[in-house]
């Protein structure tokens, strides 16, 4: 089976996106013939195209922007979904996805994921499913953490649920869910870096109270 793991974070490098995608590969079974393509811009170029052809599977990867897609990758979808109406394997290509967020509630990437599955009605391709990952912003802090412990118990737990249906090419609900850590301190955890962030530019943490009138 020919599968497709495509980024889509605007990132070139260190995305949380590739860190799941990376992730999910390793419970792929190396049968598989597995494609690996980030996009970047607004138009997947002719070679990605080429790649993505007889497609059994792909599978995008993404963060959250104000509760959708990030713009480039809206675009890119728009070309797909004509070149998939035009391709005669489009009926038989299973989609999933893997949105996530900095909220840390993984739930809070539904309609994001929601927007992918009406896409693929409109390119004539099968709705998989897919993953809500909440605190995508701690992803890769934890990434050396072994799979299965500690914060990332729920987050294998769904690569592996999702890894099962690709191979069998199933559809299921969506899967939302949030880290293995508590909230407070991952809020907490946020707020020393946006005081950080402060201090770095020469201001004080009562600027960050400060609004434009």
């Amino acid at each position: 089976m020919k599968i497709s793991l495509i980024n889509g974070s605007p990132k070139v490098k260190d995305s949380a996106s590739g860190l799941i995608l990376k992730e999910l590969q390793t419970l792929l079974s190396p049968e598989h013939e597995i494609v690996n393509l980030h996009f970047t811009k607004k138009q997947p170029c002719k070679n990605d195209l080429e790649l993505l052809q007889d497609c059994d599977v792909m599978v995008f990867a993404f963060p959250l922007y104000v509760d959708s897609l990030p713009s480039h990758l809206l675009s890119c979808l728009i070309s797909l979904e004509e070149y998939l109406k035009n391709a005669a394997f489009s009926q038989t290509c299973t989609v999933y996805a893997m949105a996530n967020c900095g909220f840390y509630e993984g739930h809070q990437n539904t309609l994001a994921l929601d927007i992918v599955k009406a896409w693929c009605a409109r390119a004539g391709a099968i709705w998989g499913g897919g993953l809500g990952i909440g605190a995508g912003g701690m992803l890769p802090m934890i990434s050396g953490i072994t799979a299965g412990q500690g914060p990332k118990k729920n987050l294998s737990s769904a690569l592996y649920t999702l890894s099962d249906r690709i191979s069998h090419k199933e559809t299921g609900e969506n899967i939302c869910f949030s880290p293995n850590f508590p909230r407070i301190l991952y809020k907490l955890a946020g707020e020393m870096g946006w005081r950080q962030a402060v201090k770095n530019n020469g201001l004080s943490r009562r600027d960050l109270w400060n609004k434009q009138v």
